[in-house]
């Protein structure tokens, strides 16, 4: 991967979760950067996985592409992806309303629906279900590094890994019915 104009041996996590209780439940690896072409096979391994497509789909920037939308949509989900980096205190208060403007781009057309009051609510909803996943995995458990080498291994690797945080997520989830 590349990274500051120098190549790394480093890898590329993908997780789809379920938000209702932050599941994995579609896990890939890759050693390309750019995330933008990585969302299409996630809601295909989800559809896999679960037997259905997820009816919203979040991203952030790294996903976006021009045609994101209508190819989330021929998949049978609604997309909600981020058309560029922005930090925390970078905010954009504007809500929009109705259908966006005439001649609008895709990346326009993204933009207005992200910022209206249901996408605001919607692209809002990745800070409790898939980041923390990602923080649980790096800072509760200390996974920052692959200990095996090679695509297919350290891709092996990774859904272990996810397979493993599913299976703490459903035993605590066991531990607080039984303790209520």
């Amino acid at each position: 991967m590349q990274s500051a104009g120098t190549f790394l041996q480093a890898y590329n996590c993908q997780a789809a979760v379920d938000g209702s209780g932050q599941i994995i439940v579609g896990a890939d690896l890759t050693n390309q950067c750019p995330d933008n072409g990585n969302l299409d096979p996630m809601i295909e391994q989800v559809e896999a996985n679960c037997g259905a497509v997820p009816e919203k789909v979040t991203a952030d920037a790294g996903y976006w592409r021009p045609d994101i939308a209508e190819t989330c949509s021929q998949l049978g989900a609604e997309a909600y992806v981020a058309t560029e980096r922005r930090r925390h205190w970078d905010r954009d208060d504007t809500v929009t309303e109705g259908e966006p403007p005439e001649g609008a781009d895709a990346r326009e057309v993204m933009r207005w629906k992200l910022r209206s009051e249901e996408g605001r609510q919607v692209y809002a909803e990745r800070k409790w279900i898939v980041e923390p996943v990602f923080g649980q995995m790096k800072e509760a458990r200390g996974f920052r590094r692959f200990l095996l080498r090679g695509l297919e291994k350290a891709g092996g690797e990774w859904k272990l890994m996810c397979l493993t945080h599913d299976l703490l997520k459903l035993f605590r989830s066991r531990e607080a019915v039984v303790a209520a």
